[in-house]
């Protein structure tokens, strides 16, 4: 199991930082994807990092590419 910190992308649409579209950026640890939607399907809260909030939660991450959805499993 890993943690999740789920944030809004603010630069979105940027070089680099994905299409309007992908509005969340799915942290863990170090390593960041960007995908236009999320579903979580385990316990989550919100957590102050520096002056950003995140959704923070545990469980283990699928990435579909095709659609560009993170869903965090138990």
């Amino acid at each position: 199991m890993f943690k999740y910190r789920i944030r809004f992308n603010k630069s979105r649409g940027q070089e680099g930082r994905g299409t309007q579209e992908h509005v969340w950026r799915v942290l863990q640890g170090n390593t960041e994807w960007l995908a236009r939607h999320v579903i979580i399907e385990v316990p989550s809260c919100s957590e102050q990092e520096g002056l950003d909030w995140n959704i923070v939660c545990n469980g283990n991450m699928i990435f579909f590419e095709d659609t560009d959805t993170v869903v965090i499993t138990p």
